[in-house]
């Protein structure tokens, strides 16, 4: 655990010099450089809606730039910059109208969706992929997301996501069991179509 965080302060460790020395300007220039994709992948992540996600991204930034100077290097950059993102997409959660088709039939919905897209006209392997992971629960969507797409490191998920070590090695673990049945039941396991429509 410790050495993630060392990792993850190390990587920003130019924007914390740049703070401390008082060119906070800079500071977010190069933060904006490093994580605005990072974010608004996140925001898609959590919030599965790209207009949303695009104002909570925006808003996620504001909200850091704000906030920059008052940055105080108990957590790593990444992690203070994935939590003011998370906190925004849960807000955006909160604010969300219930929608018609909610819970269980939204997900058999999205279910058949994927269904269709993987048997129906050919799509992206990437694209197949992502709409399977955006069906998982969110307990094992998020981990995943930070693992696979954010390349974070097990430590760094356990900190930004508050957990053991442990616990995210059981989501991921989890979360790929799932995503292979998923493959499975689609006739999408065997590696040598994956390369096929990837070449």
């Amino acid at each position: 655990m410790q050495a993630a965080v060392a990792s993850a302060a190390d990587r920003d460790s130019d924007i914390v010099q740049l703070l401390q020395t008082g060119h906070s300007d800079r500071a977010f220039a190069l933060l904006l450089q490093r994580y605005e994709g990072k974010v608004y992948r996140l925001c898609c992540a959590l919030l599965r809606d790209r207009t949303q996600a695009e104002d909570a991204a925006q808003e996620s930034l504001v909200r850091a730039w704000r906030a920059l100077a008052n940055y105080d290097c108990r957590a790593s950059l990444s992690s203070w910059i994935y939590a003011i993102t998370r906190n925004r997409c849960l807000t955006a959660l909160s604010k969300r109208s219930t929608a018609p088709l909610a819970g269980e039939n939204a997900a058999e919905l999205r279910a058949d969706e994927v269904a269709e897209s993987v048997h129906g006209m050919p799509e992206a392997v990437s694209d197949q992929l992502r709409a399977l992971v955006d069906m998982l629960p969110e307990r094992l969507r998020r981990p995943l997301v930070l693992y696979y797409y954010e390349e974070r490191s097990v430590g760094e998920v356990a900190l930004m996501l508050g957990c053991p070590e442990g616990t995210v090695k059981g989501w991921l673990f989890r979360a790929r069991a799932t995503l292979a049945r998923e493959l499975r039941q689609r006739g999408l396991d065997d590696p040598r179509d994956w390369l096929e429509e990837a070449s």
